[in-house]
């Protein structure tokens, strides 16, 4: 069980996520580049990362685990067994292992890591390449608040984080992890209909995207629900109702909601390939 301070922090895997969480630790202050060693396969990308945010680097995982009291498993889901294969025997007490591979459960985790070894499952989603994400976070049988501490430190410098139980995890990966994609879809629908209307195509998707993005922060700054916020708009006879019920017509509602169920239930079939 930890004591929630990261003293030296083990990033195995230097993708888009664990780079992005390599330099929003160490920007945001909350780690220095010294503490930070990073790990992966591909020689490049690890140059990369060492000439980015000056961090220690190997291609050994084993390596970068020993003498690290944190470790953060950045890698997809179908190689996990292997990482876990590889860094066991060089997991001890004292040591928390953070997961961010979707479908992979803290009971799939736990039995590939030594007994009693300290768990956190993670869900993040890509908006926290720019300091907007969302992560999800849930600990596991010996995983006790200081190792949540450890988790939710690292993933508050790229936005927001919230614990939940693991049940509702798959349903956190349709919903906030996927979301994003489907809201990219929604702005390039609103930029389309501005086209069609004459406007330049950048002013429209510029118009779109923030039209989306002070939705989200009326949304989350005012604590309103979304329909009482959507009445603050929609005047009587005005021209938002017009264009509202364009959107029930094509039943804009029901295909979200199928969205995410489907998402989720893909989300769910992950951890078995």
């Amino acid at each position: 069980m930890s004591d929630g301070q990261i003293q030296r922090l083990a990033v195995i895997g230097c993708g888009k996520m664990g780079s992005t969480l390599i330099h929003a630790a160490i920007a945001g202050g909350s780690l220095a580049k010294e503490q930070i060693v990073a790990s992966g396969p591909r020689r490049e990308r690890l140059d990369r990362v060492a000439a980015d945010e000056g961090v220690a680097v190997t291609r050994s995982n084993g390596e970068a685990v020993s003498g690290a009291d944190t470790i953060l498993l950045c890698v997809k889901p179908q190689t996990i067994p292997d990482v876990l294969h590889e860094i066991g025997p060089s997991i001890g007490d004292g040591q928390t292992v953070i997961s961010i591979a979707a479908g992979i459960t803290l009971d799939t985790l736990e039995h590939l890591l030594p007994a009693g070894a300290a768990v956190v499952r993670a869900m993040p989603n890509t908006p926290s390449l720019v300091g907007a994400g969302m992560t999800a976070l849930c600990g596991g049988t010996a995983a006790g608040a200081g190792d949540l501490a450890k988790a939710t430190e690292i993933f508050a410098q790229t936005g927001r984080t919230m614990v939940l139980d693991e049940k509702y995890f798959d349903a956190v990966t349709g919903l906030s992890a996927s979301g994003p994609a489907f809201v990219y879809i929604i702005i390039e629908a609103l930029a389309e209909g501005g086209v069609k209307m004459g406007l330049p195509r950048q002013v429209a998707i510029e118009l779109a995207a923030q039209a989306c993005l002070g939705s989200a922060q009326m949304v989350l700054d005012t604590g309103g629900h979304p329909a009482l916020l959507k009445d603050d708009v929609t005047t009587p006879a005005g021209c938002t109702v017009d264009g509202i019920l364009k959107l029930e017509e094509g039943g804009l509602r029901v295909t979200l909601i199928k969205a995410v169920v489907e998402a989720t239930r893909r989300a769910g079939g992950l951890g078995s390939g």
